[in-house]
């Protein structure tokens, strides 16, 4: 099964950046519109991709380094980490299948 994890700027190095399969990581804000609409896409992806990455969420309020670090400016921004470097970003509200063609991109 899918699971959306939460990484903070503390284990963001050992969730993600050392992790043995690519990650998506979601970061967003409490107060953000946009990522509202966006969690329920990325927690169907961890679903539908549970086999083949995995999924991550960073509140970018509670968690100014790692945002910090990755130039994130706006929030929804959903980047995908493969072998500890990006290797996709996604700006903004997205659909499910431009955001599946970014997944699958990043996976070959």
């Amino acid at each position: 099964m899918g699971k959306l994890i939460e990484v903070s700027d503390s284990n963001f190095q050992a969730s993600i950046l050392e992790a043995d399969k690519p990650y998506l990581v979601d970061f967003w804000a409490p107060w953000c519109g946009p990522c509202k609409m966006v969690t329920p896409l990325v927690e169907e992806l961890a679903e539908e991709y549970a086999d083949k990455m995995g999924f991550a969420k960073l509140n970018t309020d509670e968690n100014p380094e790692t945002p910090g670090r990755y130039a994130v400016r706006a929030i929804p921004t959903l980047i995908i980490f493969k072998d500890g470097q990006e290797k996709g970003r996604i700006v903004g509200f997205r659909q499910k299948p431009e955001l599946k063609k970014q997944l699958d991109k990043a996976l070959v």
